[in-house]
Order: structure tokens, then C-alpha cells, then sequence
């Protein structure tokens, strides 16, 4: 079993920048695909990015390129994804969770494995 615990949601004013962190435990995850996604209120989960775990191959839905960055940190005491928003907006808001893969990075992949989520609010 992993478990999946993101943090670093928050109240954000518009244009402004958040970066997501999703810790990982519970078994060795280095061959994990880790993905981001997220659901605003009254709409349907969706997926925003995930990167590979041995080649860091990343994927991105088109509406977060060139302002959300996937990364991530797998070492002998850490194994950690992290997603950097920037230039945020009010619809950017959403819970973000963390999930992981033992398929390719994509949005049409298994995540077996998923977050509680963490609250992104974008608002002035």
C-alpha cells in the first residue's frame, strides 16, 4: 500500500504562485508515475500533470503548460512531487491530489493510488 500526502494548498490572490508537495511512504515508489489532478467545485476531477519516475518524462494538460511544473525527488529518505503554479487564477481553484501510476504519465493511465487532497483558493 502507499500513501499519498499532499500539502502547500492555501488562499492565493490572482498572479500569484503556489507550490504543491505530495509525500510519498508506505512502499518503495521510485517506479511510480506521479500525477496531479484536481476538481473545481460542481465539476468533474481532471487531470493536470505527471512525470515518470525513472526517465522524468513529463506530461501536462494544455491548459496548465508553461505555468504548472511538475517535479520530483526520490531518494533514500525522501520521495517527493511537488507541482509549482504560477500566474494563478481564479480558475485554477480546486482541490489538487496527488495519485500514482505504475503506467506512463498521461491522463488516460490507472492511478491505483490517491491523496485526501489539498485546497488551491485563488481569490482577491
Amino acid at each position: 500500500q502507499v500513501q499519498l500526502v499532499e500539502s502547500g494548498g492555501g488562499l492565493v490572490r490572482p498572479g500569484g504562485s503556489l507550490r504543491l508537495s505530495c509525500v510519498t511512504s508506505g512502499r518503495p515508489d521510485r517506479r511510480y508515475t506521479m500525477g496531479w489532478f484536481r476538481q473545481a467545485p460542481g465539476k468533474e476531477r481532471e487531470y493536470v500533470a505527471a512525470i515518470s519516475a525513472g526517465t522524468l518524462t513529463k506530461s501536462y494538460a494544455d491548459d496548465v503548460k508553461g505555468r504548472f511544473f511538475i517535479s520530483r525527488v526520490n531518494t533514500l529518505t525522501e520521495n517527493t512531487v511537488y507541482l509549482q503554479i504560477n500566474s494563478l487564477k481564479p480558475d485554477d481553484t480546486a482541490i489538487y491530489y496527488c495519485a500514482a501510476s505504475t503506467s506512463v504519465p498521461g491522463p488516460q493511465s490507472p492511478y491505483d493510488y490517491w491523496g485526501q487532497g489539498t485546497q488551491v483558493t485563488v481569490s482577491s
